[in-house]
């Protein structure tokens, strides 16, 4: 039970409140433009921001001219890293990976097998080397914190700038009807809460690929 010395100090605290919003000041940064950004400009373009930013936080970015350089890059990142039990939901990828023979599952009855996953993703913020991903898209919220490998493709017209710049991209996507859930996933998962050792995998994904293919129509 609050004592009245506590009441007291929170009575003050709210009159402190009502004066301040009662009384309101001028503002003492006349001139300053409040809706000017706090960041540099980029030094480099979006595709080449993002790539050096992913790559800063363990991500594994690949570049692709065309949808057959992305088929052929897939095919051999799952061969050389050996990649088994992938899930994918989406049909032109599943198309896709069939035409360049890697195997691939959809049935969500196996989804606890999963060891690794093929999705789109909402867009990628260059600034922060982060891929924005929601519940509205096909894959949903499973294939991005279950398996141990998560690949992303994303095509280049996806890429924004800055992080208001992808909150304004899905305003405009969905319009009134937001996602439920909206992440950005910057690298792969990491704590360091064990004996302050970097643990990468330790809630996701410990292994991050975003392949960015070149398509500029949408």
């Amino acid at each position: 039970m609050a004592t009245a010395k506590e009441i007291t100090a929170k009575e003050n605290v709210y009159k402190n409140i009502r004066n301040a919003l009662i009384d309101k000041m001028d503002n003492p940064f006349y001139g300053v433009d409040q809706d000017a950004s706090v960041y540099n400009l980029l030094k480099e373009s979006n595709d080449v921001t993002f790539a050096q930013e992913f790559t800063k936080v363990s991500g594994k970015f690949v570049y692709c001219e065309s949808v057959d350089d992305l088929g052929k890059k897939l095919k051999y990142i799952c061969f050389e890293n050996k990649l088994q039990n992938i899930f994918c939901f989406e049909d032109d990828l599943k198309q896709l990976l069939d035409e360049y023979e890697i195997a691939v599952c959809d049935d969500k009855t196996k989804i606890l097998e999963v060891n690794t996953s093929i999705s789109y993703c909402e867009c990628l913020v260059a600034r922060l080397g982060s891929v924005v991903v929601s519940s509205k898209q096909i894959s949903g919220r499973r294939l991005i914190a279950l398996p141990e490998t998560h690949i992303i493709v994303a095509l280049t017209w996806q890429l924004v700038e800055d992080l208001k710049d992808a909150l304004a991209f899905l305003k405009e996507k969905y319009q009134k009807k937001l996602p439920s859930s909206i992440t950005f996933i910057t690298g792969p998962s990491r704590t360091a809460d064990i004996e302050k050792t970097l643990v990468l995998g330790a809630h996701g994904p410990k292994e991050l690929f975003v392949f960015l293919v070149e398509a500029n129509d949408k």
